[in-house]
């Protein structure tokens, strides 16, 4: 990269305040702007945002001090065309950041009040978080066009983590019987192997084998119960929209009896919305509130009619707000009567955010791992409980890498 490249790209992190300098600093230092005409329009959509944001939303196009900003104003087509600019000139993940930083940053809510701004907008997980928590001030003529952008998220991840999860649902409950049917996700390796030993071939240092082993992928109606509950307070935003998809993969499947429930101070089932149409429970839910996990729990407790064959998985961060002590007895009781306990910090691709470690601590005590897992590697974590693994040894693997 030339030295005057080097600079432009500080001239654009930086803004516009800095270029005389950056331009003295440039090959020769002679003339001439760093930035062409892409640039500059690049540079505007950026200062849109990012410029005069100490002081004042910088909407009306004057920062604190009289020092004049880029803004967005609240005129929709400068928002049209700013949306669209972003969009040509960085990718998608990046416009994402950027979109949440406009809303964020500069209180534009114009972004989701407008149909035609709205339509324009880059669905992602952050925007539906946002809609979810704003959904009792979206103006009915903008409700159908926050719909699609919802439903093209959650479509998103159907596509992204359905297969995987049936795939792993239907390897854990079906070892059964051995079927004539060929499937790579379903081979016997341990039963091939094992029987066809006698076919190990010492010249060529290979296992030959004459019979292939696979599961029987016959299925028998609610097998397994499988209960997510899920905080719905503000920082587990995320969590929330992806564990409420999850819950309607589930819920598909004619093996697992699904029951999603979701709870702040107050507990609400949403066990019949999630079956029907993972887009309407979305909207049912109400982020942010206090936290009463051990009142969810109890709530949940009426549907583990077998607990050896049931997956309890608890979404929380763990700040409790009601009865910790009486929440701390409840989880143990659930682990000793051979239900199958999971506290998952996090149910996102962003990490763990701050959780309450003490009883984090006390939970692990009893068998109980607390810990976060990525979407992606739910599908295994699921296959591997069912199974009967070691849930303390799925946790620690999950921490180091891939899961054993």
């Amino acid at each position: 990269m030339s030295d005057r490249e080097q600079m432009k790209r500080w001239r654009l992190v930086l803004g516009s305040d800095v270029e005389q300098k950056l331009n003295e600093y440039s090959s020769g230092g002679s003339g001439g702007g760093l930035l062409d005409d892409d640039d500059k329009i690049m540079d505007e959509a950026l200062a849109a945002i990012y410029d005069g944001t100490s002081g004042g939303s910088g909407l009306e196009g004057e920062a604190a001090g009289g020092r004049r900003s880029a803004g967005l104003g609240s005129s929709s087509p400068k928002l049209a065309k700013w949306l669209v600019d972003i969009r040509s000139f960085f990718p998608t993940d990046v416009v994402s950041v950027i979109q949440s930083d406009a809303i964020e940053r500069k209180g534009l809510k114009q972004l989701l009040f407008e149909p035609e701004t709205l339509a324009q907008i880059k669905p992602d997980i952050r925007m539906v978080a946002t809609l979810m928590a704003l959904k009792g001030r979206i103006p009915e003529k903008t409700k159908d066009t926050a719909r699609q952008l919802v439903k093209a998220v959650v479509d998103d991840i159907v596509k992204r983590l359905e297969q995987d999860i049936r795939r792993a649902v239907t390897g854990a409950l079906n070892r059964r019987q051995h079927s004539p049917l060929p499937s790579l996700s379903g081979m016997d390796w341990k039963t091939t192997i094992r029987k066809n030993l006698k076919h190990y071939d010492k010249g060529l240092g290979k296992l030959i084998p004459e019979r292939v082993y696979f599961y029987d992928r016959a299925r028998r109606s609610k097998e397994w119960t499988v209960i997510l509950d899920i905080d719905q307070s503000g920082s587990m935003a995320d969590s929330v929209i992806y564990a409420s998809v999850v819950g309607s993969i589930f819920a598909s499947l004619p093996s697992l009896d699904t029951r999603v429930v979701v709870f702040d101070t107050e507990v609400v089932d949403l066990s019949e919305q999630c079956a029907n149409d993972p887009v309407d429970m979305l909207f049912g839910i109400q982020l942010g509130g206090g936290t009463d996990i051990n009142k969810s729990v109890a709530y949940c407790e009426q549907y583990i009619m077998e607990p050896k064959k049931t997956l309890f998985i608890l979404i929380s961060d763990l700040y409790e707000g009601g009865n910790q002590s009486a929440l701390i007895r409840r989880m143990e009781a659930l682990q000793q009567s051979g239900v199958k306990v999971i506290c998952l910090l996090a149910l996102s691709d962003n990490g763990v955010p701050s959780y309450d470690n003490q009883l984090a601590q006390k939970l692990a005590q009893f068998g109980i791992p607390s810990f976060g897992c990525s979407p992606d590697r739910l599908p295994e974590l699921v296959e591997r409980s069912i199974k009967g693994h070691d849930l303390q040894v799925l946790a620690e693997s999950l921490a180091t890498g891939r899961i054993r």
